[in-house]
């Protein structure tokens, strides 16, 4: 038998739990960056202590990762992948871009935490894993969408503008942490993309 609906009991209670504290991660890493946020101040900020916070939770890392996978979560509604004009979904990605630079200690939790989770042994190796397949086909498909529409460059392989595209937007990151003056994250994601279409971004 299949149950549906709201969890119930202490299942509801954890898992409300979980995303108070996910919700508390988000506020101390956008305010506080990734150094001076801590798992403290997360602690602090839903009235618990930090062995508390951390049952919810194996370790620092998983947390850490968890955090980055609910800010996916939100940072979706910046894109739409059912449209089908694959360039608005493109055009919804540079506004995450944009965005991205007002919360440059999430930004820094994602370049830190991703760098080091390239070791397999990692906690986050897996979510990062899925993570970017999942990025890749989701900006492949809206290019499949571009080229379907005769608005792709001659030449331009879906996948590989995809592939390309997360490049430079992931580069882009690093040298905006690097100095915030030097680079204009979401100006060099549209040059980039422009260099790919036959349109008007």
């Amino acid at each position: 038998m299949t149950v549906t609906g709201k969890p119930r009991g202490k299942y509801a209670k954890t898992a409300g739990r979980r995303r108070e504290i996910l919700e508390a991660g988000i506020d101390v890493f956008s305010a506080g960056g990734f150094r001076s946020g801590s798992i403290r101040e997360i602690a602090e900020r839903v009235g618990m202590s930090q062995a508390g916070l951390l049952h919810h939770f194996a370790n620092k890392n998983e947390l850490l990762a968890a955090v980055l996978e609910l800010r996916d979560d939100q940072s979706r509604e910046y894109t739409n992948g059912d449209e089908e004009n694959g360039l608005e979904t493109i055009r919804g990605l540079i506004r995450l871009v944009e965005y991205n630079s007002s919360v440059p200690g999430l930004v820094e939790l994602h370049c830190t935490l991703s760098a080091e989770a390239t070791a397999p042994d990692h906690p986050a190796h897996d979510y990062f894993v899925g993570r970017y397949a999942w990025v890749n086909s989701f900006i492949t498909a809206a290019f499949e969408r571009i080229q379907a529409r005769g608005e792709l460059a001659p030449g331009v392989d879906p996948a590989s503008a995809a592939r390309g595209l997360i490049a430079v937007i992931d580069g882009a990151q690093l040298q905006w942490l690097l100095d915030r003056e030097s680079i204009d994250m979401a100006e060099e994601t549209r040059m980039f993309v422009r260099l790919l279409i036959t349109v008007e971004l």
